[in-house]
């Protein structure tokens, strides 16, 4: 599975990471989107489906919510408005995330704008998704899911989800009015609550990442717990 090198590379236009028909992938794809689009509850799409692996599940999510979160992105990544953010610019309030770079002791932090943050962030997660070693294909079901069971894979993905979620941070920070001038609010909001959802679910984004947005999250998960409640209607 491949994918394109991002949205900036090819001049604004986006080439979403696929799952290959009869892959595992692609049956737990394929499990998620008949959920929503037979009508079924955002809190059902995100349940682990019977007899399937979790840690797969979170895999394909990874890949799903990384076309997500580019498509979106996409719209917005041509706009000469974004030259004008300098290193720290268009944030959330209160916080400034920092591009990390290399690794171990020669680990870096630089400082960079917003929009420059979500690029190598997608830039990134298109690259780990497209190594074999970390993501590998599950023509071989069995040792797609020997790797997807690491303590690495789960460090791994805690991160991916971490960094997506700092792009959906950005982009309601700075970002939203630009979209909901171009009709993709709502598309924003459904694609942001099916994330925190998923997250929620599983417990992949530690508090303290979601402190600075507290006040978008927290209509989110109350409507992720209520839905949880026995009486809730599905």
């Amino acid at each position: 599975m491949k994918a394109s090198s991002g949205p900036s590379s090819a001049g604004g236009t986006f080439q979403p990471l696929r799952h290959r028909s009869g892959t595992m992938r692609d049956r737990l794809h394929g499990y998620t989107k008949r959920t929503l689009g037979a009508g079924g509850s955002v809190t059902e799409a995100v349940r682990l489906p019977p007899g399937e692996s979790c840690a797969g599940w979170v895999a394909v999510h990874a890949i799903d919510f990384y076309n997500d979160v580019s498509t979106i992105w996409a719209v917005m990544s041509t706009d000469p408005y974004l030259n004008s953010f300098r290193p720290g610019d268009g944030f959330p309030s209160g916080v400034e995330y920092r591009w990390s770079e290399g690794s171990g002791k020669n680990t870096s932090t630089v400082s960079v704008s917003a929009p420059v943050y979500i690029e190598k962030v997608l830039q990134w997660v298109a690259d780990q998704i497209n190594d074999e070693t970390k993501f590998p294909d599950d023509d071989d079901e069995e040792n797609a899911l020997r790797v997807f069971q690491t303590p690495q894979f789960a460090a791994l993905c805690g991160q991916i989800f971490r960094r997506l979620f700092r792009v959906y941070g950005i982009i309601y920070s700075s970002f939203f009015g630009t979209l909901e001038a171009l009709g993709m609010a709502p598309h924003l909001n459904t694609a942001f609550k099916h994330f925190m959802f998923f997250c929620t679910e599983f417990g992949l984004l530690p508090e303290r990442e979601i402190e600075p947005l507290e006040v978008l999250v927290k209509p989110i998960r109350k409507q992720y717990y209520m839905s949880k409640q026995p009486s809730s209607s599905k």
